[in-house]
């Protein structure tokens, strides 16, 4: 197996793009393996890496099905229902809380 080409942060040459670039130019890998790295040297830490891809051999991104927009619809709905109080909140129930602000601040203001 080859080494892949490793590049100082902001020098890589045209043609390569990270996963969420492509992204932003509605396209994906499409399978093809990391061509190169970008690597950030950190002081206390290890470097910090990202991987590029090859923007000639990237595919258009897969169009959503109305089966996968019935999917995501399903899974926001509920993660915005609250465990305790069972209401829906209207926004996403945050993962740090567990309840929505309603039922998490309700003890402080008994108190």
């Amino acid at each position: 197996m080859a080494a892949i080409p490793v590049y100082r942060w902001h020098l890589a040459p045209p043609g390569y793009a990270t996963f969420r670039q492509l992204r932003a130019m509605g396209l994906r890998p499409g399978g093809q393996g990391v061509a190169a790295e970008l690597e950030r040297l950190r002081r206390r830490r290890g470097p910090l890496v990202a991987y590029l891809y090859r923007v000639d051999q990237a595919k258009p991104v897969r169009p959503m099905t109305p089966a996968k927009w019935a999917a995501l619809a399903k899974a926001n709905a509920a993660q915005q229902v609250c465990p305790n109080c069972r209401r829906d909140a209207g926004y996403r129930i945050p993962a740090s809380l567990g309840m929505c602000v309603t039922c998490a601040d309700a003890p402080e203001l008994a108190a």
